[in-house]
């Protein structure tokens, strides 16, 4: 399973527990918990191909928040403006509570990976939705155990 569809999981089954009151930033840091404590029993079935370095022209993108029209285009759209390619891209709505993480190409982004996290912040503050990127080898080192 790879390492977006154990996130994807893990999300739906605190929400799921916690309810539609859940602070997002409790669920993100309860998620992330979750995984660091299974990733290490995962071996090498966890995640994609290079999941244990990663790759620098990789871009994960996390969103979450409350739901409603708008998200999943906004982002997409900084992406596309940028030249990034979407990867791969998994979203989920569990009782009105929205989180999506998208996996990104920028090895021909026109923009620096610090002018998107600053775009992808200033949509976040606009759309009313928590937006996180950092590029695939550092998230994949942050969250090794």
């Amino acid at each position: 399973m790879a390492d977006e569809e154990l996130i994807y999981r893990i999300t739906r089954a605190v929400y799921g527990r916690l309810g539609t009151q859940a602070d997002e930033r409790t669920v993100e840091a309860l998620v992330m918990d979750v995984y660091r404590a299974v990733e290490p029993a995962l071996g090498s079935e966890g995640g994609a191909e290079g999941a244990a370095e990663g790759r620098a022209d990789r871009l994960i993108v996390s969103v979450f928040g409350t739901d409603h029209p708008g998200i999943v285009a906004a982002v997409s759209q900084i992406l596309a403006e940028a030249g990034c390619s979407i990867i791969d891209i998994n979203q989920t709505v569990v009782q009105g509570k929205f989180a999506m993480v998208i996996v990104a190409d920028i090895a021909r982004a026109r923009e620096s990976v610090a002018a998107l996290k600053d775009r992808f912040r200033g949509e976040g503050d606009r759309l009313g939705v928590h937006i996180y990127a950092q590029r695939e080898d550092l998230f994949n080192a942050m969250h090794r155990i």
